[in-house]
């Protein structure tokens, strides 16, 4: 069973999936998956981000794919997932690896749409995640983005 950590009542992040997650994902009423993690960062057991789309269209699922490492996280990629947020009805789940990079991603976004950083951090704990040592990179991510978009 694939491990989906609710962030908030509209977006879930998990670690790394597979097509046969995608019975569990369409399940919890997931309508959008967003990939984080780009194709060839493991050498093995890592489905590319076209199976994993293919995987989703199977299930009516749509995909996104915004991959980045920590090292190539920009205000772009936070506005990019900012906009998904707020334009998707219905549920979104974001992996990469671990599904670390993902929250991140999240909380930049919630920023970048206007929501207070301390208030997105303690939801982050709230669902057992702490992004506290982030802060200031969720901070400056956010408002960068939102200054952009």
């Amino acid at each position: 069973m694939l491990n989906m950590i609710p962030l908030d009542e509209h977006t879930l992040v998990a670690a790394q999936i597979k097509p046969e997650n995608f019975g569990d994902i369409a399940k919890a009423g997931i309508r959008l998956v967003v990939n984080n993690r780009p194709d060839g960062e493991a050498l093995m057991g890592q489905p590319s981000a076209a199976t994993i789309e293919e995987a989703a269209a199977g299930h009516g699922i749509a995909f996104i794919n915004i991959p980045f490492t920590m090292n190539t996280l920009t205000p772009e990629h936070v506005a990019q997932f900012a906009g998904v947020l707020s334009e998707t009805d219905g549920r979104v789940l974001a992996y990469c690896r671990s599904g670390s990079r993902s929250s991140l991603l999240w909380a930049a976004a919630r920023v970048a749409n206007g929501a207070d950083v301390n208030a997105v951090l303690a939801q982050a704990q709230d669902a057992g995640i702490d992004l506290t040592q982030a802060r200031p990179l969720i901070d400056s991510l956010g408002k960068a983005a939102a200054s952009n978009g």
